[in-house]
């Protein structure tokens, strides 16, 4: 697994996490009240745009060297605060706040939790090239990361039943468990930098 295939892995996840919140918002928007409608429709249209640059910066750097993937990885952290704030601005300026609140951190969760088994499954297929003895390192890492992988659904499960969670504390938690796949995928290129 090369630094390409972990910045490609941490931008799906993100890329994922805001088609899922944008979906959410668009199917949601007609119960924004008609005076408002104009200004949240607005601000979807800018998230759209956000997504979309986002996008395309991870296509112009899919191919890149390791140096431009760190450069590239740089600004689109940046980015992606900036649309978790814009979010958050709309579910506070536009939603029935804490029903959708909820939906909007259960989209979000559900994305990130499909981006951990997608790259797992990924990563244990792309280690079947090694030999046995160099794949039993591969095998360990892809444990570690469905392990981590399902402490984090039941985390997020938990505070998704738990119902009296703020916003804050909810994006918290998805801030909390996208670290903990950036960390388990950072590892699993470690372990096939080792196989190899």
């Amino acid at each position: 697994m090369s630094t390409q295939a972990n910045f490609q892995s941490w931008a799906k996840e993100r890329l994922d996490e805001m088609e899922a919140t944008l979906t959410f918002l668009d199917g949601k928007a007609g119960e924004v009240q008609a005076e408002l409608r104009a200004k949240a429709d607005g601000l979807r249209t800018d998230l759209r745009a956000k997504q979309s640059e986002f996008r395309d910066i991870v296509k112009k750097h899919a191919e890149a060297n390791e140096a431009a993937f760190v450069s590239a990885k740089a600004r689109l952290e940046v980015d992606w605060k900036a649309f978790e704030a814009d979010v958050a601005k709309y579910i506070d300026g536009f939603s029935k706040r804490v029903e959708q609140q909820r939906a909007a951190f259960e989209v979000q969760a559900a994305a990130q939790l499909n981006a951990w088994r997608e790259a797992a499954d990924k990563i244990a297929s792309d280690g079947t090239q090694f030999a046995a003895e160099r794949r039993a390192q591969i095998e360990e890492a892809v444990k570690r990361m469905k392990a981590e992988a399902a402490e984090a659904e039941g985390k997020l499960q938990k505070l998704s039943q738990a119902g009296a969670q703020s916003w804050s504390a909810l994006m918290v938690a998805l801030a909390e468990t996208r670290t903990s796949f950036d960390r388990a995928n950072q590892a699993a290129q470690e372990a096939f930098k080792r196989a190899a």
